[in-house]
């Protein structure tokens, strides 16, 4: 069994090519492919080769260059897909493609495992209705009990482990391909999971993703000025030493979130 990885974010690449390996170690990873146009153009090549496509694609549906739902308006995919995500929001949409399955983020180890389990029980027979998809998912999302949101992190400080509440915690943000977040003092510290995996398992009521590289709260936000192309440049505290912009697509929600 071969597969692509669709990922733009390396830390995730490495912990999912490990679940798989661990999971399932004859499974083929024949590419990895980090944005829309890249794995179109993989594919085309792949097929103008001759080269079969791969059995399965791990595809997240977020990437730097936009939804990845895009690849199947701009080229045919035969594999069969397992979307990984971190917003519940998008798996309506993803059952409307290829997909048998999607793995919220992060990507636990017995989820991964039931999802291949059902590739393999369905493999070589057509894939249910998507409508009928669609109808058990709404049935799965209405009898899930209320989020459970982190409430700390365990953060090393030299030879010491700190125990870091959220409410500490005034900004996240990702340098050389590293997740870090400053506290409201200006300490920094280092934490191993990517912000898409942050996004998913923080409060949304209490952080905003303003951008691919950057979660705030209401208290870092010191100012905010209009910016060019429709967007807001940001002061934030404690000062942060690179341009931090909201995002054009993003401007509207987060205004919205500043007033709550």
């Amino acid at each position: 069994m071969n597969a692509l990885i669709v990922e733009d974010e390396e830390l995730a690449v490495r912990k999912l090519q490990k679940l798989l390996h661990d999971v399932a170690p004859t499974l083929n990873i024949v590419g990895v492919t980090a944005s829309i146009d890249d794995t179109v153009n993989w594919l085309e090549d792949r097929r103008t080769s001759g080269q079969p496509e791969p059995d399965l694609i791990f595809l997240d549906i977020e990437l730097a260059d936009g939804q990845s739902f895009e690849i199947f308006e701009r080229t045919p995919v035969r594999s069969t897909v397992i979307f990984t995500t971190s917003y519940d929001e998008y798996a309506l949409q993803a059952f409307k493609v290829n997909s048998i399955d999607y793995l919220l983020k992060p990507v636990q180890r017995d989820d991964l495992q039931r999802s291949l389990q059902k590739y393999e029980a369905l493999r070589g027979r057509p894939v249910d209705d998507p409508a009928q998809n669609i109808e058990k998912l709404l049935q799965q999302i209405q009898r899930q009990a209320p989020r459970d949101y982190r409430q700390r992190f365990l953060v090393r400080q030299g030879q010491r482990l700190l125990s870091v509440e959220v409410g500490e915690i005034a900004y996240f943000y990702t340098e050389d391909r590293y997740s870090f977040f400053s506290t409201h003092t200006g300490q920094k510290f280092l934490v191993d999971y990517t912000l898409d995996e942050l996004a998913d398992s923080l409060d949304p009521g209490r952080f905003f993703r303003i951008n691919r590289g950057v979660l705030v709260t209401h208290q870092a936000v010191d100012q905010m000025q209009p910016y060019f192309g429709n967007r807001l440049a940001l002061n934030l505290r404690p000062t942060f030493d690179k341009e931090t912009l909201v995002s054009r697509e993003k401007v509207s929600d987060f205004k919205t979130w500043m007033g709550k």
